[in-house]
This record gives C-alpha cells, sequence and structure tokens, in this order.
C-alpha cells in the first residue's frame, strides 16, 4: 500500500486494518485505488462507466471476506463511488466497507458511496461499515451513504452500522427488498456533537411470505448536534418487522425520531418502538461514587450504550 500514516491512522478507524487485509480487498484513498486483490471465488473489477467496481462472489463461497474502505486525507476533495456486489447462491461472507476523512484545510470533503447488494438464495451476509472524521481544519467531513439490498429466498444479512466521531453532515439512506424467508438485522450506532447533522433513514419492504426485518438505532446527540431518525418497514406478505429507535439527548441536542409502519396484508405483524431521553442522575452518581468524575461517569454510560 503507498498510503501516508494519516491513510493509515483512518484505514484501521473504518476497517481495523493495520495490514493487507488476508482475502479479496479494493482500498481506496484520495480518489484512487491504492491496492487490490482478487481470490479464486472473489472477482473485484473496475466499472467500464463511472467511478466504482464490481465485486462477483461465486455461489457457495463460505469463510471469506472482502474489504473496500477509503480514506480521504485531502481538503476539498469530493467524490461519488459506485460499488455493486453479485453475491452467488448458498454464500457465506463478511463484507467491510467503510470511509474515514481527515480534513485539516479550509474546504469540504466529501464522500458519497452508493454500495448495491444483490443476495443470492441462502446466502449469508455480514456487512460493517464505519464511518469517521478527523482533522483540525474548517472544512467539513460530509459523508452520504447509500445502501439498496435484494435479498432473495432464504438469504440473511447482518448489517453493522457505525458512525461515532467526527462526521459533520451525513445523510444514510437504506433501501431493502426481501423475498420469502430472507431475514435482515440492521445495528446502528451513531453519536453526533457540536454543530453536527445527521439523517439516518430506513426504507425496508418484507414482499415475500416468511421475510422478516429488525432494524435497531441507538444514538447519541451531544452539544448543538441534530440528528433524524427515519426508519419505516413495509409489509406485503405474511411476514414480521421490528424497528427500535432508543436515543439519548444531552447539552442542547435535538433528535427527531419517525418510525413508521405500513400492513399492506392481513397477515403482517409490524411493530415499532422509540425512546429519546437524558442519561439518568442516579446512574451518573452511583459511577462517582466508585470513583469516577461527572464527565468519566457520563463517558463510561455512553460507551456502553453504544457497544
Amino acid at each position: 500500500m503507498n498510503m501516508d500514516a494519516i491513510q493509515k491512522q483512518l484505514l484501521q478507524e473504518v476497517a481495523d486494518l493495520h495490514d493487507i487485509p488476508e482475502g479479496a480487498y479494493n482500498l481506496r484513498a484520495n480518489g484512487e485505488s491504492v491496492g487490490r486483490q482478487s481470490t479464486a471465488n472473489i472477482e473485484i473489477v473496475s466499472k467500464t462507466e463511472g467511478s466504482g467496481i464490481d465485486i462477483h462472489i461465486k455461489p457457495g463461497t463460505k469463510k471469506e471476506s472482502v474489504h473496500i474502505p477509503v480514506v480521504l486525507s485531502e481538503s476539498g476533495l469530493k467524490e461519488t463511488v459506485y460499488n455493486d456486489f453479485f453475491v452467488g447462491d448458498d454464500c457465506d461472507v463478511l463484507i467491510v466497507a467503510g470511509c474515514g476523512i481527515d480534513n485539516c484545510g479550509t474546504q469540504d470533503s466529501e464522500h458519497d458511496g452508493i454500495h448495491r447488494f444483490y443476495v443470492g438464495k441462502n446466502a449469508k451476509i455480514r456487512y460493517v461499515e464505519k464511518h469517521y472524521g478527523s482533522g483540525s481544519g474548517d472544512g467539513k467531513r460530509i459523508l452520504n451513504p447509500v445502501t439498496e439490498v435484494y435479498m432473495e429466498e432464504g438469504s440473511t444479512m447482518e448489517m453493522e452500522m457505525v458512525q461515532i466521531k467526527g462526521v459533520d453532515s451525513t445523510e444514510r439512506t437504506t433501501i431493502a427488498k426481501l423475498a420469502a424467508d430472507a431475514k435482515l438485522v440492521v445495528r446502528e450506532r451513531l453519536m453526533t456533537h457540536g454543530e453536527q447533522r445527521a439523517s439516518s433513514i430506513y426504507k425496508v419492504e418484507l414482499t415475500g411470505d416468511g421475510s422478516s426485518a429488525d432494524v435497531v438505532s441507538r444514538s447519541v446527540a451531544r452539544d448543538r448536534s441534530y440528528q433524524k431518525l427515519d426508519m419505516c418497514i413495509i409489509g406485503n406478505a405474511a411476514c414480521s418487522g421490528h424497528t427500535e429507535c432508543d436515543s439519548i439527548i444531552m447539552d442542547e441536542g435535538r433528535i427527531l425520531a419517525v418510525p413508521s409502519l405500513e400492513a399492506n396484508s392481513v397477515d403482517a405483524a409490524l411493530v415499532h418502538e422509540a425512546a429519546i431521553g437524558k442519561i439518568a442522575g442516579d446512574q451518573i452518581i452511583k459511577l462517582m461514587t466508585l470513583g469516577l468524575t461527572e464527565a468519566e461517569a457520563e463517558e463510561q454510560i455512553i460507551n456502553g450504550f453504544l457497544k
């Protein structure tokens, strides 16, 4: 990898990588590929038109991984990248994405990643997407990820969506359509601070009998930051769906939670939950009796909440 120290630090934050990963990977820095490897079962190729890659995973591929993180360390750089995943039947794979931006300049830096997943029958995917921002500049760190998921019969996808530091503005959009007996599980963790703004949108359509979705978001809004959590599940068959927004509000933060359900079948079983509140005083007092300061107690509670 031809990457400097800042880029390598960003790579560790968003993909937990300290060196070249095993398996297939495509590493991108400041708008260019800095390393790529395919395997016998996973092929990564550049798109013939536009910016981005196609990832083809052969049917039956088991216990393999794909890493496609992106890092930006130049102020004023803006890019939109399209990555399409074609996952064959009966696969079981790990996909790690995410983007880190270090902006020490005065111009805004922005990465918009559009990921589309075409998941074959009975395939199983674990998808991890982390976003992170750093740098002392006045330029903003902007990330607008779009994730589209199209799941065939019997497939399963577990998504871990994380953003807990440094991103000034983000609009996170996730769209999913599930066929019969497909299962989607989403766990989102989000924290904003300062003047940051974050919008997190989910729209999940359960179109086949036996399909299910469990979408849970945990978030913390600190200082004067603002969050909007918009979660919608649409039941078009004999299906089950659950959404949950659980948020902590601090300082002068603001949170708007908009859970919604749409049932278009008498056999659709849909549930939503939403809770917003401050940290309980007795929790802080209990930790302070153990020797922590008030600030340290708050951090311990937040860290545990966002695990």
